[in-house]
């Protein structure tokens, strides 16, 4: 793979950057050139957040449990589980969640800056971090 061609590795790189979701530098100062305003925005700013920081920490979890299971007959398959997790459920509970987010804050006629959307994203995935590491579902 070239490292020359336009487009080809930074696929979900390019679609956060080019929404503005993260801050501009200009001049010194940050500046929020455009506010989220509608509700696709709102919601696909917060989805892709929660999508991206869930990658980030399920992706480097199944790397080392492909790396410290990898002679284990079964355990090399928890590396799969583990990335799976990752994907499907800011994909399954990533989007109901945003979507109710930016429900709300279309309901209340408020508009969302770009680093709001990064930090409910953020809030999701650290959310489900807390409760995996807590074992609060085993003991319902």
């Amino acid at each position: 793979m070239d490292g020359g061609e336009p487009g080809g590795g930074g696929g979900l790189l390019q679609q956060i950057l080019s929404l503005r979701l993260v801050p501009r530098v200009g001049n010194g100062t940050t500046t929020y050139s455009s506010p989220l305003s509608t509700f696709p925005e709102m919601w696909y700013g917060v989805f892709l957040w929660a999508l991206v920081s869930s990658l980030s920490f399920h992706v480097p979890a199944a790397l080392l449990a492909l790396f410290t299971l990898r002679h284990h007959k079964y355990g090399r398959f928890m590396s799969v589980s583990l990335l799976l997790m990752g994907i499907v459920g800011p994909i399954t509970a990533g989007i109901l969640t945003s979507a109710a987010i930016a429900g709300v804050y279309r309901a209340a006629g408020k508009k969302m800056i770009p680093f709001e959307a990064l930090i409910l994203g953020v809030g999701q995935t650290f959310c489900v971090v807390v409760v995996s590491f807590l074992r609060i579902l085993a003991t319902l």
